[in-house]
């Protein structure tokens, strides 16, 4: 692994701290067994490094270059998460990180096919890990399936993807409904779920909740939550990303 940058000690303890806070609620919560994935988007490795030298091992990354040069200068036991909107052309750059842990933005049969054709491909050992994300909010410029079409791409990736494990539903949501209680996007993956195992039999992980709503997703039964200005800050901006 080339040379990263040592975060510094006060950049260490900033981190440290803010994660202790996040985990405490992640752990506190009624979802148990739910899991924290840091997002990293636009921060540097060291910060990484700083929020992994306690024990954080599941990153989620929005762009496929910044993960793929993050991920070959990082240790290779960090559980990364694909977490942006997911390209046909960019399903080979992503198979090629052999510690992909899952990507979280699958929204069509055809794309998962593809993912799992470049990860079988690769000669990765085991699984990788799926989310399909759902539009909740039923918003024309948001990614993710309609509601009425998850079922046939849940079912598609059971049937023709031995390369991928259906891990769970994800969803954004809409600005508006994150401002209300109970929010009506996290009732509907709920609601989803909850039909997807009567109807196929599969009882999925429910990715939902952000910075400034994963205590309330927690409350609701989300299983994987995606925190990121809450642990590093603010972010900065793109020009400005040092590895």
């Amino acid at each position: 692994m080339e040379s990263v940058e040592t975060p510094s000690s006060q950049r260490t303890a900033e981190i440290a701290h803010n994660l202790g806070e996040i985990n405490a609620a992640v752990k506190g919560s009624q979802t148990t067994s739910a899991r924290l994935v840091a997002v990293s988007k636009y921060k540097p490795a060291s910060d990484i490094l700083a929020a992994y030298a306690t024990g954080q091992r599941h990153f989620g990354e929005n762009y496929v270059q910044e993960l793929c040069e993050k991920a070959a200068l990082l240790p290779s036991d960090i559980n990364w998460h694909f977490i942006g909107r997911l390209q046909s052309n960019k399903c080979k750059a992503l198979a090629a990180i052999p510690n992909l842990w899952a990507v979280e933005t699958i929204d069509s049969a055809a794309k998962a096919r593809k993912l799992n054709d470049a990860w079988t491909s690769a000669g990765n050992q085991g699984l990788l890990g799926v989310f399909v994300q759902v539009n909740t909010s039923n918003e024309e410029n948001k990614g993710g399936v309609e509601k009425c079409d998850v079922e046939d791409v849940v079912r598609e990736i059971i049937a023709s993807c031995a390369g991928l494990c259906l891990k769970g539903l994800m969803t954004i949501g809409s600005i508006e409904g994150s401002n209300k209680r109970p929010n009506p996007d996290f009732l509907s993956l709920v609601a989803l779920r909850d039909q997807l195992k009567q109807s196929v039999g599969v009882d999925l992980e429910l990715s939902m909740g952000m910075s400034d709503d994963f205590v309330h997703a927690l409350e609701l039964g989300a299983s994987n939550v995606r925190v990121g200005s809450k642990i590093f800050g603010s972010r900065l901006p793109k020009s400005t990303l040092l590895f």
